[in-house]
């Protein structure tokens, strides 16, 4: 197939040709459910960040108390169960598709509990060894409260790890970091079949920008964030450019000891 040829047919393929309602509108969370671990699975930035996650549980005392806030379609949750499995784990989901993907995907584990509230409408401080929150904060309102709420709910010496997108979402950069990684992988039948099983996340994370360019969702600097990171009572004990230099990783801990 002629490069101009197959550049528009992944284009066509992934696009999802949202409206111009749909273009405006705020993400779809539900309709992101549908698709997104399937495309996590091939996607190696993101087993990137699950692989840190392991890494970092490994190299901890196994947590008494652990939230995942904005968990998602629950995959650090599952990296977590399986690490601590003694941990009491609290998920927190507020998106009906994201939280029925979690349960599906975490049944079976007694020491879950499930929460669909918003976090801004909980109320736990002081409590976690460990709180997780990947990829949440920034579609958050008011983050910058929400990160000192972060901070709110560890004991002394509790630990955050923190991923958060700070930089605009450059739809059709990944798209073809994707696509190239995929042919490469599992060859150009499969990629433009993984392609068309995916277009639902192309259409939400086009919707992702256009909140981030209407500053309904946050964007920062790695500076920027580190200093409300630190502002907010926080450690840092180590942060670092991810998923492709689109978002920033802090594992960070509350001074103190715990008892």
């Amino acid at each position: 197939m002629p490069s101009d040829a197959l550049a528009g047919a992944i284009a066509r393929l992934t696009s999802g040709r949202p409206n111009s309602a749909q273009a405006s509108a705020p993400t779809n969370w539900s309709a992101y459910a549908t698709a997104y671990d399937m495309l996590a699975e091939y996607n190696p930035a993101y087993q990137e960040l699950v692989q840190d996650f392991a890494a970092f549980l490994s190299a901890i005392e196994a947590p008494g108390l652990i939230y995942d806030i904005g968990g998602g379609t629950g995959n650090y949750t599952q990296v977590a169960v399986r690490s601590c499995p003694a941990s009491e784990i609290r998920f927190v989901e507020p998106d009906d598709g994201m939280m029925s993907a979690a349960r599906s995907k975490l049944a079976g584990h007694p020491n879950i509990t499930f929460d669909g509230r918003p976090f801004e409408a909980m109320d736990a401080a002081g409590t976690a060894d460990l709180v997780i929150c990947v990829h949440a904060l920034y579609a958050m309102p008011r983050p910058e409260q929400r990160l000192r709420d972060l901070a709110h709910l560890l004991r002394p010496g509790g630990w955050l790890y923190l991923i958060d997108l700070g930089r605009y979402l450059d739809v059709a950069e990944w798209r073809c970091y994707l696509f190239d990684h995929l042919k490469k992988e599992h060859g150009l039948f499969n990629a433009l079949r993984i392609a068309w099983h995916a277009r639902q996340i192309a259409r939400q994370n086009k919707a992702i920008l256009t909140a981030q360019k209407k500053g309904i969702y946050w964007t920062h600097s790695e500076a920027e964030f580190a200093s409300l990171v630190t502002s907010a009572g926080l450690q840092i004990h180590r942060q670092q450019p991810v998923y492709r230099g689109y978002s920033d990783l802090l594992i960070c801990s509350k001074p103190g000891s715990m008892e």
